[in-house]
């Protein structure tokens, strides 16, 4: 039977690779010159067995043994992965028959948004999850994160776009959540949204069939 083919997810990281997902679940890993136009196909990681949905790199200082790249499926499994000549899979988080829509890493945070209107927070080394929230009545279609502040944005199918603050308790390595702010994009189906600096102070948002930002 025909079935399209497509890229969605896209990723620089390690100052020299952007990383591409496949709708057949490949990841396809580009070696990028200092100068010149010579890009080369170094690898294909074929780890995922259903489309590629998004994928992350690393936005802050990862911690000792994670990795710095996640990629996520329409099955909801996410792929930790470390960087180099060759790219290696620290782990893989199983998914639960919901599709992970949207990945963002940073500090060794994976933040997850699920088709259920869930975040479910995990740790990178260890793929331990660390927090779950409800954040949403439906489909969540876009997360940011501002790596100087940890601030984290989400935007779903219910006209809400969140604003969350994470951080890392110093005491117990805890993973802390705060909620900062909501605001409802009337009668829009929010699909796009992304914070416009890197401490997270403005961000813009559109919508589905939305010809403005």
């Amino acid at each position: 039977p025909a079935h399209s083919v497509f890229a969605r997810g896209i990723a620089a990281v390690g100052g020299r690779f952007i990383c591409v997902g496949t709708s057949f679940g490949a990841v396809l890993v580009f070696d990028i010159p200092p100068k010149g136009t010579n890009v080369t196909l170094s690898e294909v990681l074929e780890q995922h067995r259903d489309p590629v949905t998004d994928i992350a790199a690393e936005q802050g200082q990862a911690p000792d043994g994670a990795g710095d790249l996640v990629t996520a499926d329409d099955s909801g499994t996410l792929c930790l992965w470390k960087s180099g000549e060759e790219f290696t899979l620290l782990g893989k988080i199983p998914g639960s028959g919901c599709t992970c829509s949207s990945v963002a890493l940073w500090n060794g945070i994976v933040a997850a948004g699920y088709g259920n209107g869930q975040i479910r927070l995990w740790e990178a080394g260890s793929g331990r999850i660390r927090a779950q929230l409800s954040a949403h009545a439906r489909w969540i279609y876009a997360l940011d994160l501002a790596p100087l502040t940890g601030k984290l944005l989400s935007g779903a199918e219910d006209s809400f776009v969140h604003v969350w603050k994470l951080s890392r308790n110093p005491d117990t390595d805890d993973i802390e959540v705060q909620h900062c702010h909501a605001e409802c994009v009337t009668d829009t189906q929010v699909c796009g949204a992304r914070f416009c600096d890197p401490a997270g102070d403005t961000f813009a948002v559109t919508g589905y069939d939305l010809s403005e930002i």
